[in-house]
């Protein structure tokens, strides 16, 4: 098989594998579909180009976390100067879920919509480390993913921790 044709198998693999984790990205970094339709294309490109650099030192799941919070921050900085990112009437997609009843889907949908409009109003890096801690990395995985000590991953997530705490309370608040 050619260097190309690993390349390619590689990528599709990753894509099938870890595509959960770029559409949470996507979803935190993005409020409206189309933008997270334009983002997710968008890590997918950087995903590609920056394959060759991969050499395996960290787990793949590691490098793809990496890649995509970046070009996601990349990709905020850049669509905001563009136009405002958040918008006030913003669509939250529809939350699937097992055999719940229509309350209870509601019930899900609604938090879910409380949790991703706070961790909108972080800023980047928190948002990064809320993300995740969300999906369940150990600091030990966090501090490999966003290039920081244990110890120094261990104090942001508590400071992450009581922003999203704060803004959670003034949205439900809000919401009131």
């Amino acid at each position: 098989m050619t260097h190309a044709a690993a390349s390619e198998v590689r990528f599709a693999n990753w894509l099938a594998e870890y595509g959960g984790i770029m559409h949470k990205i996507t979803r935190a970094y993005a409020v409206r579909a189309v933008d997270q339709a334009e983002l997710l294309q968008e890590i997918r490109l950087q995903l590609w180009r920056s394959l060759p650099v991969f050499r395996a030192e960290a787990k793949a799941s590691t490098w793809i976390y990496r890649v995509s919070l970046n070009t996601a921050m990349t990709w905020r900085r850049d669509a905001a100067a563009r136009t405002r990112w958040i918008e006030p009437d913003a669509d939250v997609a529809h939350v699937p879920t097992g055999a719940a009843t229509p309350a209870e889907t509601a019930d899900q949908a609604e938090v879910v919509a409380r949790l991703y409009a706070a961790i909108h109003a972080m800023a980047d890096f928190d948002r990064a480390l809320v993300l995740l801690l969300l999906d369940g990395l150990a600091y030990r995985e966090i501090a490999e993913v966003i290039g920081l000590t244990e110890n120094h991953v261990g104090v942001a997530l508590t400071r992450a921790r009581k922003r999203l705490t704060e803004l959670l309370k003034g949205i439900s608040h809000e919401l009131a």
